[in-house]
Parts: structure tokens; C-alpha cells; sequence
């Protein structure tokens, strides 16, 4: 059944989905190839939110992931079965709201920012398909940006027509929240009380976000999974990728800015894939503008963590741990043995948990998973709420802020399950969770 509402816009017409009411690929800007984002302040007629929009050019757009030994594992657990289309008219994102909401609703809201690298990914994987957040009384945005070297591109001849270059994606983010802050209080939010979270790339880009002054009044408070405190590993400044892209351009058979622009994006991808160094490519920058020396985290609640058999574990939980402490962060720690196979508490395996999207799931999730998956997106809702995770009338521990091991919050198995880590004493120190089951 769809539901039509006004908005700033203009009207939308959404979807009425298991309790929620789902508003699905919302153009919140645009933009030309390397130019930066424009928001979105009108629209003729009724605006159609009842299919998500494109996503990103990234690599698998120009592959077939079941053919690839390497991708194989995420696309069997997050994309296999699904159909997306990829497009550099990319820039929507989409909204999940209860069903009985009003303008008057003031909802709190968690707008999620997608890992994959910078170079892959959506916000509308199977993980983040029909989050249980709204059934808690919170707003859920996920939003598409442009990535890899649609998004992190870095060139003199763009520093020169814009007066910086880099960072295309990140700018989408911020215009993302900034359309969410201007629009959904029509959606029964409140733009005062944002949250911003994200995995991998996602908690990184989360990261610059909050280190920036162009984002200041845009969000308050945030969440940062398997990635806080690695992004200023992988910055630099936008000059020492110019000889990089100088030669992409060059493969490409471009030699003009304008002849660049024209180029197919599967030869773009292609020549991109092909030369020296790619991965290392398409990342952040400090530009002077969005990223600068120096900058320090917004004196705002924080909630990071990691799981027990993420990349290099042992280097992010401790890296994780640093940045909680120094910046008096609500630290978890998810260690939850997935059911189905071996891998453990893998890298990105904790997202099905904190989406509440188990049913999405090709594993046999059983009433263990899913009270993990509760106590999760419990805390999470709360901390988006209060700006604190724990103590409310849920019967939730009281969750303090890191400063030894015993204020870290453990999720999932015990301490026997922490696998090849070999440091089960300086993670399992923690607190626990609710009975498993009850």
C-alpha cells in the first residue's frame, strides 16, 4: 500500500512495509562527472520512492561476481540473488520511518554511510534491506555516494575549475545529511537529532565527518564500526595522486579534462584496475577543505568497536581501543561465531546484527543470533535516542565510557570462540550482555 507526504520538495510517495513505511531511492543531489554535489530543494509532481535508485559505477558493475574466486564471499553473503544497477546518476538514499508517523513525530534518526573500500558497495545490500530500527522509534537513512574513481579522482585541472579536488564521495555524504537534516521532519524526524554511523570505509568516512567544520550543526553524535582511527594511515594530500591519475587518463586515450569526462565508464574502471597502485587510489584526501592538518574530533558522543576476526584484529582493536579512550567513546567488541561455516566473527559480519536484518539471511540464525541481534540494535536506538547506549527502561547494563578493558561491551561467544586473536584475556575483559535467550 503507498503513502503520498509533503515535503520541502515536494510530494513523495513511499511504501507501507512490515510496520514502517519505506521511501526508497530519494535524489538528494546532483552532479556532473568530478564536479561536486548539488542538493536537491524541489521536485515537479509526485515524487516516485518505491524503488531504490542506482548505485555507484564500481568494479562488479563490469563483472560477474559469481565467477570471481576473490568476491565470492561477500556475494554470497550480502548481494547473491539481487539486481542492481549502477549508473553515475547515483546520488539517493532512502528513508525508513514508522508507519504511524507525523511532522509532530520529532523522531530521533541514523543516517548509515556503507563501507566497501571506497570502491564498493550501496545502501541497499541485503544487510541493510528493512532495518528494525523504526519499530524502536528511530529513523534509518542509508545512502549511496559516488566511489572509486568517480568519487576520490584527484587532478590539477579539477583543483583548478573548483578551487580543490578529491573527496567527490565524502561531499556526497555531507549533502546527503544535510538534505536529511533540511527534509525529515516531513518524514516524522527530528534534523536536530541526527546520528551518523558506518562500517569499514563507512566508519572512516564517518570519521573525516566528524574531524570537519563543514559539517558542524549537521549531526549529533556518531557511530564508527571496524575502521575508527585507520584513516589517517590511508591520507594524503591530493598532489601526490596526481601522477596516478595523470596516467589513468593518459591509458584511457583522454588528453583533455573534457575528453576524460567522455570516457566509457567501463574503460575508466578498467584503466583505473589496470595502473600501478589502485587501491590505494581512490581514498580521501586533505584537500584544505573538507580534510585539513590537524583537525580534531567534535566533542560529541561516540559509540566504535570492532569484531574478533575483522582485518588484522588484533591492529584495529587496538587502534579502536586508543581512539575510544582518548576521545571517551562507547566501545563494543562483537565476537558472535556465525552459524553456517568457520570464519568466525568476520569482518562486516556484525552489520546483520545491528540492522536487525537476520531474515535476510542465508544462515541458520537461530534464537541465540537473534538476541544478540536484539540487545544490539537495542543499544544502538538508545544511543541514538540519548547519546548514551545503556541504562534505560529496557533493562539495559549500564554501559560507561572506555578506559580499561572492563568498559568494553562484549557481543556474541564466549571467550573460548576468540579463534586465532590469542588474546582472549585483553578483549573478553568486558562486560556482557543479557542472557542469551531471555
Amino acid at each position: 500500500m503507498s503513502k503520498i507526504i509533503s515535503t520541502p520538495c515536494g510530494e513523495i510517495k513511499g511504501t507501507d512495509s512490515d510496520g514502517a513505511v519505506d521511501f526508497r531511492g530519494i535524489r538528494y543531489a546532483t552532479c556532473k562527472r568530478w564536479t561536486y554535489p548539488e542538493i536537491v530543494t524541489q521536485w515537479e509532481g509526485v515524487y516516485d520512492a518505491t524503488a531504490y535508485g542506482n548505485c555507484s559505477y564500481q568494479p562488479r558493475a563490469f563483472y560477474n561476481e559469481e565467477e570471481n574466486p576473490g568476491k565470492i564471499f561477500y556475494y554470497n553473503e550480502f548481494r547473491k540473488g539481487e539486481t542492481y544497477t549502477y549508473d553515475e546518476d547515483c546520488l539517493f538514499l532512502n528513508i525508513r520511518t514508522p508507519e504511524n508517523f507525523t511532522p509532530d513525530s520529532k523522531l530521533p534518526v541514523l543516517v548509515y554511510i556503507h563501507g566497501g573500500g571506497f570502491t564498493g558497495g550501496c545502501g541497499h545490500e541485503k544487510h541493510f534491506d528493512g532495518p528494525v530500527w523504526a519499530k524502536k522509534g528511530v529513523i534509518s537513512v542509508t545512502v549511496n555516494y559516488r566511489l572509486g574513481p568517480m568519487g576520490f579522482i584527484c587532478l590539477p585541472e579539477l583543483k583548478a575549475e573548483a578551487g580543490h579536488t578529491g573527496n567527490y564521495g565524502l561531499f556526497d555524504q555531507i549533502t546527503a545529511i544535510r538534505w536529511v537534516k533540511d527534509n525529515i521532519s516531513a518524514f516524522g524526524g527530528d534534523g536536530d537529532k541526527i546520528t551518523i554511523m558506518g562500517q569499514s570505509a563507512g566508519a572512516m568516512s564517518v570519521q573525516h565527518l566528524c574531524q570537519s567544520d563543514l559539517t558542524d550543526g549537521l549531526f549529533r553524535s556518531a557511530v564508527m564500526s571496524s575502521g575508527v582511527g585507520m584513516g589517517s594511515f590511508m591520507t594524503s594530500t591530493p598532489e601526490k595522486k596526481y601522477d596516478f591519475w595523470k596516467e589513468v587518463m593518459k591509458n584511457t586515450g583522454a588528453k583533455t579534462l573534457e575528453e576524460f569526462r567522455e570516457v566509457p565508464p567501463e574503460i575508466l574502471f578498467r584503466e583505473w584496475k589496470k595502473t600501478k597502485c589502485s587501491a590505494m587510489s581512490a581514498v580521501p584526501v586533505k584537500d584544505g577543505i573538507l580534510i585539513k592538518d590537524g583537525a580534531k574530533p567534535k566533542n560529541i558522543p561516540y559509540m566504535v568497536g570492532s569484531t574478533s576476526h575483522d582485518m588484522a584484529p588484533a591492529v584495529l582493536y587496538f587502534l579502536t581501543k586508543s581512539w575510544a579512550k582518548k576521545n571517551g567513546a562507547y566501545m563494543w567488541m562483537f565476537g558472535r561465531m556465525l552459524p553456517g561455516d568457520d570464519k568466525g566473527a568476520w569482518h562486516s559480519s556484525d552489520l546483520w546484527y545491528w540492522f536487525g536484518t537476520l531474515k535476510n539471511c542465508w544462515r541458520p540464525m537461530d534464537k541465540t543470533d537473534h538476541a544478540i541481534s536484539e540487545d544490539m540494535t537495542d543499544y544502538l536506538c538508545n544511543f541514538v535516542k540519548n547519546g548514551n547506549p545503556g541504562g534505560d527502561d529496557k533493562n539495559l547494563l549500564v554501559w560507561d565510557k572506555c578506559k580499561s578493558n572492563k568498559e568494553v561491551m562484549s557481543f556474541g561467544d564466549a571467550v573460548s570462540s576468540n579463534g586465532k586473536l590469542k588474546m582472549s584475556k585483553l578483549i573478553y575483559n568486558t562486560l556482557t550482555t543479557k542472557p542469551v535467550g531471555e
